[in-house]
């Protein structure tokens, strides 16, 4: 299998298209892999207001003589008290939940502006966020992941552009090289994976699937769930190797191949963690795999 042909140089360099479509949408599994996981595991048991009516600051205060004189009215401002304090705390915490506002999903057809203003929040980095495509952002979010769940990456299709740095290789005694260098492209990627906001990941995910589920729908996965796709998707590149010794390549016209047979045998995906680089891929295969074990339970 050949190199992708964002892999393509010059003598010195040149563009990395298929990549820079990829790995943001991998970004993106990884993010919205989160969001699932703290929406479909959220635990509602850490509310305990019940507890909260035997507080009895405000009885002693008002009356601290009579508590000294008669001992036997303590008991009775404690009953008539109780229910006070449950009103008032409930009145409270009712009064609190409505402030936040209640936003309606658009269909699928008009989720563009929708979405993309809320993948801009969940990215909140300038340098990956500029790169959104504006135009079906869920249906090629859903076709990707589908096609990344069976190793395959799709050029055409993808939420996003991804690293304007160019791809290099190395020349070293007569042999050709992937350049290190190059593995800082995806710095900017990895980062964005390493300050996920889960509160904000679970919001948005609750607030997105119905869309990802219709888009998935469409490409025929009537009774598929498009989060099962998602972690067959993790799985995939979770297999990844992680290469720490320099990677030989070997040129055919102007693509490039892996000389190891190992690698040159890797599904496309993975090929793209290798191009990461080993720091990159330790970063993003940590988050997958605490997401993969947070999904499966």
């Amino acid at each position: 299998m050949q190199v992708n042909q964002d892999d393509r140089i010059t003598p010195q360099e040149t563009s990395s298209s298929s990549n820079r479509f990829a790995l943001i949408a991998i970004v993106l599994v990884i993010l919205l892999s989160a969001a699932g996981y703290y929406y479909y595991s959220k635990d509602d048991s850490p509310k305990l207001i019940p507890n909260a009516p035997i507080v009895l600051p405000e009885p002693p205060s008002s009356e601290p003589l009579t508590l000294e004189t008669n001992p036997e009215p303590e008991t009775t401002p404690v009953e008539n008290v109780t229910p006070q304090t449950t009103t008032t705390e409930t009145d409270s915490t009712t009064t609190v939940e409505p402030q936040a506002p209640v936003e309606t999903v658009p269909n699928l057809p008009e989720s563009d502006a929708f979405v993309h203003q809320k993948a801009l929040a969940l990215i909140s980095n300038n340098v990956v966020g500029s790169s959104l495509v504006t135009q079906d952002l869920i249906r090629q979010f859903v076709v990707f992941v589908d096609n990344l769940a069976q190793g395959e990456l799709t050029r055409k299709v993808s939420p996003i552009k991804g690293p304007e740095k160019l791809f290099t290789v190395a020349e070293i005694t007569n042999k050709v090289y992937l350049n290190p260098e190059s593995y800082h492209r995806y710095d900017a990627y990895a980062t964005v994976i390493a300050n996920m906001d889960e509160q904000s990941l679970m919001h948005t995910y609750k607030q997105l699937t119905p869309l990802f589920d219709e888009a998935f729908a469409e490409l025929g996965y009537s009774n598929a769930k498009f989060n099962d796709r998602m972690l067959q998707a993790i799985k995939v590149m979770l297999a990844a190797p992680i290469i720490e010794e320099p990677i030989e390549l070997s040129s055919i016209s102007v693509n490039y191949r892996f000389v190891d047979p190992n690698l040159e045998a890797l599904p496309s995906a993975q090929k793209l963690l290798v191009r990461m680089g080993p720091e990159n891929t330790r970063k993003v295969k940590t988050a997958l795999r605490k997401m993969e074990s947070q999904l499966a339970q």
